[in-house]
């Protein structure tokens, strides 16, 4: 029974943290005032203004509720437990247990989405992989990337499609370019933004040596163009051309394939996985809008840190995870200094421990 009681007070304890972490008590005055808001018998003269209010308190109201009601179940069970304990029943002890069990399966629950608190988490993300240092075996790597990103898209019900995919000339991808979409798709992935490291005996060395590759992932959210990308026509550059598949061979026999070059920016796409010239063009400058928002995020954020004196160069240069695929298997990421041994889970797209490891990270 005091078992029970400690994990109680455990979990009303988390509470509290995570009420502070999320600002609840501040979100749930916000709400209230958008309520006052929306009872004003002028409420709707701006139609436009009413929405995005309604929005607001909406999505307020459906955040703070569930830690409200979570609160709440807590505070029941506690009070059941001075109940239990002056009662001494064995059926209310094993009822009062499930019930602490359950309540703190629900909050881990919620504890995790709770970490999705960036601006864009929500949003879907364009991810685009490119095979770097370590030739075939590189490419080989960035295919195997691609896999683990399908994989786990299967394990959390989101769906992947293939906007653009360059193959290596022996196996394997030069780059691939994958749009993924379901709910908070960029804040499970954000945290695969970088370099990944692939340390193994290559299958590509006929000697069957040791060797380091390379892939870069760029993470792109895909958020609505709030006004400030503008793409006009004469700062564009577009290409057709014949697509090609593996090793070069041809997959089509019209120009369908898209390449657009952002002449400010010198920001290339292309996208030849459609049979369609027109929906490569589309596919093609659904990228480049996407790159030229990050480009503008970026800008924005290094602007603030300077005004906060805390500049740092932006660089590709360290990797942000390693895997080992020889003697004692390894995977580790750098950042949040999180690993397993249980390599072949993760690249079988088992990356949740990673994704909650590198949230928890973000909110030191």
């Amino acid at each position: 029974m005091e078992n029970i009681i400690e994990k109680l007070k455990e979990l009303q304890a988390r509470l509290l943290k995570v009420k502070v972490l999320l600002n609840i008590d501040q979100k749930l005055v916000r709400a209230n005032d958008l309520r006052l808001q929306m009872s004003e018998p002028n409420f709707w003269d701006n139609r436009e203004a009413a929405v995005s209010i309604g929005q607001e308190a909406e999505e307020l109201i459906a955040e703070t509720a569930k830690w409200l009601n979570m609160e709440q179940e807590i505070k029941e069970a506690e009070e059941m437990a001075v109940f239990v304990q002056q009662e001494a029943n064995e059926e209310l002890i094993q009822e009062l247990e499930k019930k602490a069990v359950d309540l703190e399966k629900e909050f881990s629950r919620l504890e995790f989405v709770s970490l999705f608190s960036g601006k864009y988490d929500k949003s879907n993300v364009i991810i685009s992989i490119h095979a770097g240092t370590g030739g075939v075996d590189a490419q080989d790597w960035a295919q195997m990337l691609e896999r683990m990103y399908f994989r786990f898209c299967e394990r959390k019900g989101f769906k992947a499609e293939i906007l653009d995919k360059s193959y290596g000339n022996e196996a394997g991808l030069k780059s691939v370019d994958l749009r993924i979409t379901g709910a908070y798709a960029y804040g499970y992935l954000k945290s695969e933004n970088g370099v990944h490291r692939l340390l193994r005996n290559s299958p590509f060395n006929a000697d069957g040596l040791r060797q380091t590759s390379f892939a870069l992932v760029e993470v792109i959210p895909e958020i609505p163009d709030e006004g400030g990308v503008v793409i006009k026509d004469e700062d564009i550059r577009i290409d057709v051309y014949r697509s090609s598949g593996p090793g070069g061979q041809s997959v089509n026999t019209t120009d369908s394939a898209v390449r657009i070059v952002h002449l400010p920016t010198n920001i290339t796409v292309t996208c030849q996985t459609e049979r369609s010239q027109h929906q490569n063009k589309e596919n093609a400058f659904q990228i480049l809008r996407a790159k030229l928002n990050q480009r503008l995020l970026e800008e924005r954020e290094m602007r603030e840190r300077k005004l906060k004196g805390d500049v740092q160069k932006a660089e590709w240069g360290k990797q942000i995870r390693s895997y080992f695929l020889y003697g004692n298997k390894l995977v580790k990421d750098h950042r949040s200094e999180y690993e397993t041994s249980n390599v072949e889970n993760v690249l079988d797209g088992d990356l949740e421990e990673f994704i909650e490891a590198y949230l928890r990270f973000l909110k030191k």
